[in-house]
């Protein structure tokens, strides 16, 4: 006879929390569902419950899960529209939205005034990484609140305690650099090879099996080969993310360069109209900067 599963209210279903909720009901977790654009959630009305409010949803959880955009958008739902109000002593709540890591822990005290625990668990991996259940999970919190958090989190991916409340969204902040930059080099680098002549397609079948082989050039630098720039995670995304590092440095007296040359690239990518292209899509920007396409100018260029 196996136990009771908790109850999960999920908090934004979106092209992140629609397949993290696919796998938590295959796994059998009864479900409450919430989404801004109530439709969203339809697809999953036969198998879990709809709720109205952030509140209603939120009101007999064992677990919550925030997936959200940004800060901004987790702030309104948990405080101005009473999700975190209505947390019930007991209950756990889980914000795998990508935010400020001194907002999670003012959400960390808050959810300790009802009696709540609290964990910041932004995520890695993407659309492709929630749909496969193989999200990287970077948590911040008690080791106690992570354990009981384990079940759940090992039906999304795999989970790394990275230290206090806070630390979760601080490993999330170190990823977006190195996801960022590494877009961008891997758009220059194309590019340049493109327009000396080499075939970018061959290029990066080369370097995959070097010392600059990366996730990014795999499947970031294919995507760039085949303009293929429907979002995963969208630059908008990526900027907000950028404009976070930054936030950090200068409050602990770090300058970062390369992290404030990669923000504005996407903030000109994201004003010249591309703020949905997935996050690949900074190779539009440098195209726009040279005036040259990489696809035009591959392997037939006259010598």
């Amino acid at each position: 006879m196996t136990s009771k599963l908790p109850r999960i209210a999920f908090l934004g279903i979106g092209l992140m929390g629609a397949p993290m909720t696919r796998n938590l009901l295959d796994a059998g977790y009864p479900m409450t569902l919430w989404n801004r654009t109530a439709s969203k959630c339809e697809p999953f009305a036969r198998e879990a419950t709809l709720a109205a409010s952030p509140a209603e949803a939120v009101a007999d959880a064992d677990i919550v899960i925030t997936m959200l955009e940004n800060g901004d958008v987790v702030e309104q739902v948990l405080m101005a529209q009473g999700g975190l109000q209505a947390l019930r002593a007991g209950a756990l709540l889980i914000d795998m939205s990508s935010v400020q890591p001194s907002l999670a822990r003012r959400h960390a005290e808050l959810a300790g005034e009802q009696g709540a625990g609290y964990i910041d668990a932004p995520v890695s991996g993407g659309t492709l990484g929630a749909a496969e259940a193989r999200l990287s999970i970077m948590a911040g919190g008690s080791e106690a609140d992570i354990a009981r958090a384990r079940p759940v989190f090992d039906v999304l991916g795999r989970v790394t305690r990275i230290g206090p409340v806070g630390a979760g969204q601080l490993a999330k902040l170190a990823n977006q650099a190195i996801v960022g930059i590494t877009i961008g080099a891997v758009s220059e680098a194309l590019l340049l090879a493109a327009r000396g002549g080499a075939d970018p397609v061959a290029v990066r079948e080369a370097l995959l099996g070097g010392f600059a082989g990366s996730r990014i050039l795999e499947l970031h630098g294919q995507r760039m080969i085949d303009r293929d720039f429907a979002p995963g995670a969208p630059a908008r995304i990526q900027l907000k993310d950028m404009r976070m590092i930054l936030d950090e440095a200068r409050a602990e007296g770090l300058t970062l360069p390369l992290a404030q040359q990669v923000h504005n690239e996407y903030l000109a990518l994201v004003a010249n109209g591309h703020s949905d292209v997935d996050h690949s899509g900074l190779l539009l920007e440098l195209e726009h900067l040279n005036g040259a396409l990489l696809g035009s100018v591959g392997p037939a260029r006259k010598e």
